[in-house]
């Protein structure tokens, strides 16, 4: 499994979002100061081996950040820029603002020091952006391919947003069972700080959206999201995905050409936005994932928990919605 944002990565263009006090900096080395992680460890799961924790230190975000490296510029097709090569770690401006889900294999020792002050190594990783985080700073990372703010717009005062990106997982690791395990870290996460909304970029392999027609096609005719989570890539960037009429579509080999992060959020409920982006630097095919928790299937929650679990969620700023 590889996803730069939800998938995966997006790319950062010069966007002014709302509350941040001004533009997103472009694609570049700059870094805001950071913000140490404190909290202790959270375990949000464990299955054998494997555990799902919150990283809390520098040290623990670099792993994440060498893990990405190797599946996206060794293994995959990025193309990185100098500071890139030589650290060796995929970075950005918003990893210091980000929290960072990583799955851990206790069993097998890192290749350095231990980071925890115990054996295991990072096997999977996944960065999350609260709305309240990216509006203290400068907005989501997916604003530089998608129109992010109008669904904001629509929601404000009444949902809590969070971005999902930069995610992906050892190749012996790409499994059903690591798959769950991040995506139970992410609920445990969102239930825990009361979301209502996951959104983020989900990437197909190449640059070439026609070999991805059906795919793409069916996305169009089968999950496009209601206008209310409408989201539309920036007209410059958008890539029209209805290629194929739905008449031609083979439902089946479409389902099958899906990347797994992708039919896993569709079977969860998720919608897909407007339009595909193509991300040059890293070799892929972008869309746009809405995933409402009140869309999820009530099956799901047997097995990774109810939404209100955590108790009765905090009054929004300037409202009553609980």
């Amino acid at each position: 499994m590889s996803a730069k944002r939800f998938g995966i990565v997006s790319k950062i263009t010069s966007s002014t979002f709302p509350g941040t006090g001004g533009d997103v900096p472009l694609r570049g080395r700059y870094k805001p100061p950071f913000v140490p992680l404190r909290q202790p460890h959270k375990i949000y799961g464990r299955r054998g081996e494997l555990e799902v924790i919150l990283a809390r230190s520098r040290s623990e975000i670099r792993r994440a950040q060498g893990l990405r490296y190797k599946v996206f510029y060794e293994e995959l097709s990025a193309i990185p820029d100098v500071a890139t090569l030589m650290s060796r770690r995929d970075e950005d401006a918003y990893d210091p603002i980000c929290d960072h889900l990583l799955v851990i294999d206790r069993n097998e020792p890192p290749k350095r020091r231990r980071p925890w002050g115990r054996k295991g190594c990072v096997v999977g990783t996944y960065r999350v952006l609260r709305q309240d985080v990216a509006e203290r700073n400068d907005g989501f990372y997916s604003q530089g391919e998608y129109d992010v703010a109008a669904m904001l717009e629509r929601h404000a005062g009444r949902k809590r947003f969070m971005e999902l990106g930069r995610s992906c997982v050892l190749a012996p690791y790409r499994n059903r069972r690591t798959l769950e395990l991040l995506w139970q870290g992410v609920w445990s996460y969102a239930r825990e700080h009361g979301i209502d909304v996951l959104f983020g970029c989900a990437s197909f392999e190449g640059t070439d959206p026609r070999q991805h027609a059906m795919a793409l096609s069916f996305l169009h005719h089968n999950a496009a999201a209601p206008e209310q989570w409408r989201v539309r890539a920036h007209p410059e960037l958008h890539v029209d995905m209805n290629m194929m009429p739905a008449s031609q579509i083979d439902s089946r080999a479409a389902l099958r050409a899906l990347p797994p992060l992708i039919k896993g959020y569709l079977r969860l409920g998720a919608f897909v936005g407007e339009g595909a982006v193509i991300d040059h630097q890293f070799g892929t095919t972008d869309v746009f994932i809405i995933l409402p928790v009140e869309a999820i299937a009530e099956r799901y929650f047997a097995h990774f928990g109810a939404p209100d679990e955590f108790g009765p969620r905090a009054t929004l700023p300037g409202s009553s919605y609980n």
